[in-house]
Order: structure tokens, then C-alpha cells, then sequence
């Protein structure tokens, strides 16, 4: 049986996306502006050897399989692949034809820019302990700063952004989350601000420009450090701004006025989420206020962990997800008042797109800087987390909670003061 065929069974005879594959063979729409190519039988034993994503992105990133056009418009038209059930008989029918046994073993390894157990060290020792998580952080972040600057802008904000308006930019959006985020922790000069899983010092340094905070950030990343300390001395905030790689549960100081965690509490580990949001409040003032950022999953009915996923294993090692009720209840039970909520999930997939397209417009100083598999891995990883996000599978949201004092007292305004329109007026100026 020729390769467009089992294509054919598999993804369906109207396809919307052309196919070809080093057989000669040949199915979907012709001139299509995505073109998928099979180009060896590696990228055959790496499908059948890990059916499903894995095995596609086995053959994608390791360049057996190519893809053609946007994307994203390239996985949202093989959702009906993705969807299809084939039957185990339908699985051994279709092995066979491609030549049985033979595409089965031996076992080809997968590209170097797969974690597996045992690999590297990357998954050694226990679950989310200091020295794994540091592991795990470098992985994804020690990539290249250079790379970053390409995908992420100048902003170099490598969390979900909030869009003021429609037609925002990147940046705009990102600058509008910032303060988003500093107003809802009420920000005021002369506070002293903690910043949890800071990345490049983008919160950091605009709580320090723009509302005379003292501000710590605190990074795994040694890249990431290093990047944020040489930003902050070019801007001038050394007296105000500092970031550090550090574990976070190293931070000696204590008595903050506010904490800002964006994008963190997906690498803590469910297991671990309590005592994080326990030892946050413990840093904070009476009345202080924490806000806490990151992606979320729709509900609780599904594990926190595929550990055979593609994220797992090509972008965040050992990342866990919980639903944002879950969250919200645990930070309530270890001191925080929760006074608002909401979910972003729009925005991020905004913000995917804008970084879908930085990379394509960098495409190839990314191939020359990080090589051609990471790059496929991140083209792969942000189109796939566009229809996430689109399609509810994942979620963004900010939960903002505020230490009491002995008397129940919060000192929140009686009603929410960082509504949109101190933000427009400040991304107008």
C-alpha cells in the first residue's frame, strides 16, 4: 500500500492540505498552501513507533517529516488525523502493508531534543527538588538569548500578554500586562516588590521605572539572570531593580509589600503547590497582596501530568497543570484572601500568534543560532498551543489574593481599581 493512501484512511480522501511522500506517492489537494512530506522511512518508524503526537513530532523535529505553510493552519486542518480512531486491526492491517515488522524494530532513538528518563539527568533524582527543577528550567530557557530576543520581542516577556484592544501590538500588550499585574498588587512608590520565576526582568524593572518599587526578581536561569541584570543597568534601575538566579525557596528576605508569580506555579508540581502559595504568604506584609499568573487546564477531571506528551518531553520536563478552582481554593487555604479572578485564555493565544510570527520572520538566524531541531520543536510547540488555547484545552488565569490582618481586614478599595482605562491611558501616552 503507497503512503497517500494510508494517509487517505488515516486523515480522510478531502484532506485540505497536500501530500507527498518519497514513494512517489501522492493524496489531498493539490497547490495547497500546506504541504506535508514524508521524506524516508525513519519518519514511518518513528509514526508507528510512538503513534500519535509523539511519534509526529519525533519525525518532524528530526526533519524525516516536513511541513509546508502556516502552522498553525496546518495542525487545525489535520484535527480530523489527530481525532481519528483506528481500530487495532485497521493498525496491524496498515504495519503490515508498510512492511511489518521492519518499521517496528529495531527501535530508532529519538532526536537529541527529546528528555527521556534518565537522560542527561534532566529527569534524575526527585520530583521538583531543587537541583531537578534547575535541570528542568535550563532545558527550556538556557536555549539562547539571542533566540528569545527573536520570538519574544522587546519586551522579552515570555508569558501570556493582555491586549487592551484588538489591534495591539506584542509589545503594547505585554506592557499593558505589566501594569495590569502592578496595579492589582497596588503598587506604590517605596514598596518592595518579589517577583517568583521572574524570567528576563520584564515586571521587575517596569515596577521599578514606572512606580518607583524596589524589586527582586528570581530566575533558575542563568541566561535569563544574566540578560535581566545587564537590562537593568542599561535602563539605569540598579538602585531599584535586581535580579538573581536563585531558587525562589532561597530568598532570605521576608516582609514584602507585594509578590507577583507569573508563569511559575506550572513548573512547581501540584504535590508541591500548597507549600509554594504557604511560603509566599509567609514573605508578605499584613495587607500585602499577591497575584498569581499562569496556565491553567480547564477543569480538574484529567491528570496534571502527560509525561508521554510532547510538552513534557520536548518543552517543559516534569510541568504540571491544575484547574484554576483548585488553585484558587489552595492559595485561599494557606492565608490568602482570593478578591479576583479572571481568565486570559484569548490572550494567550493572541500573544502564540505573535511569536508564531517573530519566528517564521526570523526563521532562518533561529535555524543558524539554535539549529534546525530546536527550532522545529518551538514552531511545533507554540502552533500546537495556539489551538490549545483557542479550543479550551488549556487556560490562562490571574487569581489575586491579599493577607489579612488579625481583624479580617483587607485594605482592598471596595471596588476593583485597575480597571482598563488607567491602562489605555497609560499605553496611549
Amino acid at each position: 500500500m503507497a503512503l497517500a493512501e494510508i494517509f487517505e484512511a488515516i486523515a480522510g480522501p478531502d484532506a485540505p492540505v497536500e501530500f507527498q511522500a518519497y514513494d512517489g506517492s501522492s493524496a489531498g489537494a493539490p497547490g495547497s498552501p500546506i504541504k506535508i512530506t514524508v521524506r524516508s522511512p525513519v519518519a514511518v518508524s518513528y509514526l508507528a513507533q510512538a503513534p500519535g503526537a509523539l511519534g509526529l513530532a519525533r519525525a518532524y523535529v528530526s526533519g524525516h517529516l516536513d511541513v509546508e505553510g502556516d502552522m498553525i493552519t496546518a495542525l487545525a486542518r489535520l484535527s480530523k488525523a489527530q481525532e481519528t480512531q483506528v481500530s487495532w486491526a485497521d493498525r496491524l492491517r496498515l504495519l503490515q502493508s508498510l512492511g511489518g515488522p521492519k518499521v517496528l524494530f529495531p527501535r530508532i532513538p529519538p532526536p537529541p531534543q527529546e528528555v527521556q528518563p534518565r537522560r542527561r539527568g534532566l529527569t534524575v533524582g526527585r520530583m521538583h527538588s531543587k537541583s531537578r527543577d534547575a535541570n528542568s528550567i535550563s532545558h527550556h530557557y538556557d536555549v539562547s538569548n539571542r533566540f528569545y530576543e527573536w520570538v519574544l520581542g522587546p519586551t522579552m516577556a515570555y508569558t501570556c500578554a493582555c491586549y487592551p484592544t484588538e489591534d495591539a501590538t506584542l509589545e503594547e500588550a505585554q506592557e499593558y500586562k505589566f501594569d495590569l499585574v502592578a496595579r492589582k498588587i497596588g503598587l506604590k512608590p517605596g514598596m518592595r516588590l518579589l517577583d517568583v520565576g521572574c524570567g528576563w526582568g520584564g515586571m521587575v524593572m517596569h515596577a521599578a521605572r514606572e512606580y518607583g518599587v524596589k524589586a527582586i526578581g528570581v530566575t533558575l536561569s542563568a541566561e535569563q539572570a544574566m540578560w535581566a541584570q545587564q537590562a537593568i543597568k542599561k535602563a539605569g534601575l540598579e538602585d531599584l531593580a535586581e535580579v538573581r538566579h536563585q531558587d525562589y525557596r532561597d530568598v532570605p528576605e521576608t516582609d514584602f509589600d507585594a509578590i507577583s508569580s507569573i508563569g511559575i506555579t506550572e513548573h512547581i508540581g501540584k504535590a508541591n503547590v500548597p507549600g509554594y502559595f504557604a511560603f509566599l504568604n509567609g514573605k508578605l506584609k499584613t495587607g500585602g497582596r499577591m497575584l498569581n499568573h499562569c496556565i491553567t487546564r480547564p477543569d480538574n477531571t484529567g491528570p496534571s501530568i502527560y509525561r508521554d506528551g510532547f510538552i513534557n518531553r520536548y518543552v517543559f520536563p516534569d510541568g504540571e497543570l491544575e484547574g484554576p478552582g483548585w488553585l484558587a481554593g489552595v492559595m485561599n487555604d494557606n492565608g490568602f484572601e482570593i478578591r479576583h479572578e479572571e481568565n486570559l485564555r484569548e490572550h494567550y493565544s493572541k500573544t502564540l500568534k505573535a511569536w508564531c510570527a517573530n519566528l517564521d520572520e526570523h526563521w532562518d538566524e533561529a535555524v543558524e543560532e539554535v539549529g534546525q531541531g530546536t527550532a522545529r520543536v518551538w514552531r511545533l510547540y507554540m502552533a500546537g498551543c495556539v489551538l490549545g488555547f483557542d479550543r479550551n484545552v488549556v487556560q490562562l488565569h490571574q487569581i489575586l489574593g491579599v493577607k489579612l490582618d488579625s481583624g479580617g481586614n483587607s485594605g482592598m478599595p471596595l471596588r476593583p481599581d485597575w480597571e482598563p482605562s488607567v491602562a489605555r491611558a497609560r499605553v496611549a501616552s
